[in-house]
């Protein structure tokens, strides 16, 4: 924990042996909701020198941590993006239909206290259904073969190719666009080819995504944001 400004802020450590320096960022939300700093620590560099490091750091994190967007549960009247749309969660507690979505709105139906649950729970389940939908369409474009895949709720990337062709994604991408949600998915079966990020790879990329570089641009302009919803 950090003392800024008056507030506790948590502290998380990652190592990344391809890191050339110590990378402070800050994330909008933790697993306990609260934001937070994270320090990438290159090879050889000790846990005690980043945070003698990061305390010199106060005034940056202070003035970042200010600029991240308020949080917003997944509770009655909130606005949330879904496939990059607005939507406002009505909660219908005498429906029996779970969860859907109509013109804008998504129902929630059931006990108030277990909405949040399930609309986590159903966008989770849209995410996956997409993601297995669209991966196999481009895996059969490339001729190639994949692992399991596995939706998560990761904090630096929004998808990864893991060994055995294992693919992994962010269930977040399902509130981003449409054409942000086929670049990330053409991105990591691409890597199903190619193991690097070369020439080769991105002609991969290009030839089964359309907007690739209007995509990565939104990633980086508003990509961190989708981590305030839920």
């Amino acid at each position: 924990m950090l003392d800024i400004g008056g507030r506790r802020v948590p502290i998380r450590l990652r190592r990344n042996a391809n890191a050339r320096r110590l990378i402070l960022r800050t994330e909008a939300r933790r697993h306990d909701g609260a934001p937070g700093v994270v320090i990438t620590l290159p090879r050889g560099v000790r846990e005690s020198e980043a945070l003698s490091w990061v305390a010199t750091q106060s005034a940056w994190i202070e003035r970042h941590l200010g600029k991240l967007p308020d949080q917003v549960p997944f509770a009655e009247g909130a606005i949330i993006p879904y496939r990059g749309d607005d939507h406002t969660i009505r909660h219908q507690p005498s429906a029996r239909r779970g969860v859907w979505t109509t013109d804008g709105t998504i129902f929630v139906s059931g006990r108030e206290e277990h909405l949040s649950r399930r609309v986590g729970d159903w966008l989770k389940k849209q995410a996956r259904a997409s993601i297995a939908e669209r991966v196999a369409d481009k895996a059969q474009r490339l001729d190639a073969d994949y692992g399991r895949i596995a939706i998560r709720d990761t904090k630096s990337r929004w998808g990864s190719c893991a060994a055995g062709g294992n693919l992994n994604f962010s269930w977040r991408l399902i509130l981003a666009p449409d054409f942000v949600f086929d670049y990330v998915v053409a991105h990591e079966v691409a890597h199903l080819r190619e193991h690097n990020h070369g020439a080769g790879f991105w002609r991969l990329v290009h030839d089964l995504t359309e907007e690739t570089e209007r995509a990565r641009a939104w990633l980086n302009s508003f990509g961190a944001g989708l981590h305030r919803y839920g």
